[in-house]
């Protein structure tokens, strides 16, 4: 039992060695094997991905997309209850002419016939004035003959005196009339329209963003919510894969990294579509390595060094799917545009 265990272990050791082996070859294989000129690389397809969410809360009423759905920018995708936001609204737009109404009836100032009967008031007053003037002066005359009691000539001057208040009253009330509001009333009402105005626009905008459109072009990834859910800001409604950009996440060995530079064309084949390319080229290039030890110190670790690319690609029917695996040849010869191929949407 021993012995074959022992045998079994020395298989064991024999079959690594020959599967790294045969692994360093076919490494080997495929750096010897690449076109002069070209620079092999394999990753995987990546696109941006975003959650969409209210930006109100309140109980969703309906969506209208489900998982693997194609969306296209400004597509409605769901909605909530607005019996709230409406009610809002309509209230606003109530007290908004009603401040409106009120501003104009200040800017207008006295009408016309306010102010003739300012006019009529002052000579009211005045002719009261005359009248208890003439009264004062007949019991001032009976007081002196002892006829009248002093008393009479009191009320008569008292009564003299309020008609003369009466009568300043009335002029001031005609020159109030004939100014017209003052400048600082009418820019309150004014300031209130605005403010009110500008309540109303958040109450719109609130409305309108009760309905959820989908922001790019793009495919339903995952329905998170449903209708009967309350929905908020916070909570993610649906996640949308963006169709554009798409590119390749690769790796460059810092061996080969010399080679690629951004702007680099490249033609882009995946397994699901055998002898089928798409062009593309080199978008970005990380500034940091990956999968690094801190401290490098001799030449077999530093071959160790990866950074990672992305190469994007023309994607006309959407047929590169996220997470695709996909191969990318370079073109290290080709002199480099710094722009995409012609017909190719560049990053976003």
């Amino acid at each position: 039992m021993a012995v074959n265990k022992k045998r079994m272990l020395r298989i064991l050791i024999v079959l690594i060695v020959l599967g790294a082996a045969s692994a360093a070859a076919y490494r080997h294989w495929r750096q010897g094997n690449e076109e002069p000129g070209t620079l092999t690389l394999y990753g995987n397809v990546d696109m941006r991905e975003v959650q969409l969410a209210f930006m109100v809360q309140d109980r969703i009423a309906e969506l209208n997309v489900n998982e693997g759905e194609h969306v296209t920018r400004g597509q409605p995708l769901g909605r909530l209850d607005t019996t709230r936001f409406e009610a809002t609204v309509q209230e606003l737009e109530a007290q908004l002419e009603q401040a409106q109404q009120q501003l104009e009836e200040l800017e207008a100032g006295s009408r016309p016939q306010e102010i003739r009967k300012a006019k009529a008031d002052v000579a009211a007053a005045q002719a009261g004035v005359v009248d208890a003037r003439l009264t004062y002066k007949r019991v001032q005359k009976l007081v002196h003959d002892k006829v009248s009691p002093q008393q009479n000539l009191d009320d008569a001057r008292s009564k003299l005196d309020v008609a003369r208040a009466t009568l300043d009253a009335a002029k001031e009330a005609l020159s109030l009339a004939q100014e017209g509001p003052r400048k600082e009333t009418i820019a309150a009402a004014r300031a209130n329209v605005a403010r009110i105005a500008a309540q109303l626009n958040i109450a719109r905008k609130n409305l309108a963003d009760c309905q959820l459109l989908a922001p790019a072009n793009g495919i339903i990834r995952s329905r998170i919510l449903e209708p009967g859910d309350i929905a908020s800001p916070t909570r993610p409604v649906f996640t949308v894969a963006k169709l554009e950009p798409v590119w390749i996440r690769t790796y460059v060995p810092e061996t080969r990294l010399g080679k690629v530079v951004p702007g680099m064309p490249a033609q882009i084949s995946s397994d699901s579509y055998p002898g089928k390319t798409y062009p593309g080229w080199v978008g970005y290039i990380s500034p940091t390595a990956e999968f690094t030890p801190r401290n490098v110190e001799t030449p077999a670790l530093r071959t160790r060094l990866v950074y990672q690319v992305w190469v994007y690609a023309c994607n006309p029917d959407d047929s590169l799917r996220l997470g695709m695996p996909a191969t990318v040849v370079l073109d290290t010869v080709t002199p480099q545009t710094g722009t995409p191929p012609s017909g190719c949407a560049a990053s976003k």
